[in-house]
């Protein structure tokens, strides 16, 4: 006890620091992060000024909060341990915007709005199903939620079906619901997975590693054999490939090379390519 109040105690009695220069470091729960916008001359010590910059620069620059991280005035709230992520706006510049979130190590997943996930329907209840996202509780899919679902049209769902769909609602005080619909109400590859395959369960780490746009190991995995894989951000992976034995040797790959080198990982590729 003593000794975790003389670690933390240098950082609690330390002012807020700007987000963009922890970017790769650990940040600890109760850190406070200052915003690009807030980041100025004259911002420590001058709330008021503080507020009225950052009342003039936000419309032009837009951060969203990932996980880990809560918005709190001109300021960002750290609510888990690890490092401090950061990710540019899709159409460029050096505004200050994009995303910022912790990147950790968790078991249990926390829903996120617009993540998209694997669940199991566990029940029905009147117009909604119940599904398994590995949540502290299940999420509420409507089936109306569903592309060209009417009241007369209902889609197939059975209990123990497995569902590949996003979280539209996701906060502590409400109830996370699922839909299988984008925007312009299409499936856009979401909606009842097939009955064959594999589900098996990884960290939330190696996800967010696996669906990197430049992440080695899906190219690697693409060439050995042909094959229907989906990922969810709940840590969640179905596979299926031609054959059982395929698909069982995908999904221990998948599960080891979280703790491979690069070396090693290349050395069972070339294995499997030549048996």
């Amino acid at each position: 006890m003593h000794c975790w109040i003389m670690a933390a105690s240098p950082i609690s009695s330390s002012g807020p620091r700007v987000a963009r220069t922890m970017l790769g470091q650990v940040v600890l729960p109760g850190e406070e992060l200052l915003l690009p916008d807030s980041a100025g001359p004259g911002t420590e010590g001058s709330a008021e000024q503080t507020l009225r910059l950052g009342a003039v620069v936000r419309p032009r620059t837009r951060v969203v909060c990932g996980p880990g991280l809560r918005r709190c005035g001109d300021r960002l709230l750290v609510t888990k341990c690890g490092r401090l992520r950061h990710k540019e706006p899709s159409g460029g510049g050096s505004g200050g915007g994009g995303v910022y979130w912790v990147d950790s190590q968790q078991k249990r997943y926390v829903p996120v709005k617009g993540d998209h996930v694997i669940g199991i329907v566990t029940a029905k209840s009147g117009d909604l199903f119940k599904v398994d996202v590995g949540g502290s509780e299940p999420a509420s899919l409507s089936y109306l939620a569903f592309e060209g679902a009417t009241k007369r049209n209902r889609p197939n769902v059975q209990v123990g079906d497995l569902i590949y769909g996003q979280f539209v609602v996701a906060n502590k005080d409400m109830e996370p619901e699922m839909v299988c619909i984008d925007s312009n109400g299409r499936a856009n590859g979401m909606g009842v997975i097939g009955q064959d395959g594999l589900l098996f369960k990884v960290t939330l780490g190696l996800i967010r590693k696996l669906l990197a746009p430049d992440c080695e190991i899906i190219q690697e995995i693409g060439k050995l054999y042909p094959l229907e894989i989906v990922f969810g951000m709940n840590g969640r992976i179905w596979v299926k490939a031609r054959t059982i034995q395929q698909t069982l040797i995908l999904a221990n790959v998948l599960e080891a090379c979280e703790h491979m080198t690069t070396e090693q990982r290349k050395q069972i590729f070339s294995r499997l390519s030549e048996s």
